[in-house]
């Protein structure tokens, strides 16, 4: 799914509207009773690349921090950042930064993160957990703020251009295949 920003990953909201609501009934469970749900989370204001499976296996292998899987964002910054800054931001997140508490979450140390710079506002960046608001709190650390944020890629699954926000598609054989090749290679 190409999540659209403004909705919620949870199967019940009272204030927004959820991203289940793109699905036709016959798809959120199927005969068996396996209920369809989102592979992680993203933040209601997040948009991009979301996973959804019924298969609670590879959802599990998906999201566990250990297993580094990589998520790929795409960051719009409040804050312009020179070329000397970057390098900086860079360097300290590949080292793991201390993330600010927010919410539900305390102060906690992040995993290595890889910045590539697109320009002074932009960037992407590269995380293998899913810490709450991670790469929001990521660049507050760094003394900057998130204004735009879009996951475009997942376990080597890429953001299909092609669907709107909202919109979504049944996965390819080939992509199917390589997310359990993926789960096979770490059960050996």
């Amino acid at each position: 799914m190409n999540k659209k920003s403004g909705f919620v990953c949870s199967t019940v909201s009272d204030r927004r509207q959820t991203v289940y609501v793109a699905f036709p009934k016959d798809i959120l469970a199927d005969e068996n009773g396996a209920k369809l749900h989102s592979v992680g989370r993203l933040d209601a204001d997040t948009e991009g690349l979301l996973l959804f499976t019924n298969d609670g296996k590879l959802s599990d292998f998906l999201t566990r921090p250990q297993n580094k899987i990589e998520k790929t964002y795409l960051v719009g910054l409040k804050n312009s950042v020179s070329s000397s800054e970057q390098k900086n931001y860079a360097k300290k997140a590949e080292n793991g930064l201390v993330l600010p508490p927010e919410k539900k979450a305390g102060e906690q140390k992040s995993g290595g993160a890889k910045i590539d710079w697109l320009n002074e506002n932009e960037c992407k960046i590269t995380l293998t957990e899913g810490k709450f608001h991670e790469v929001k709190r990521i660049f507050r650390a760094l003394g900057n703020e998130v204004v735009f944020l879009r996951r475009i890629k997942m376990a080597g699954l890429v953001l299909d251009e092609s669907l709107k926000p909202g919109e979504y598609r049944t996965l390819t054989e080939s992509e199917i295949e390589a997310l359990y090749a993926m789960l096979e290679k770490a059960r050996l």
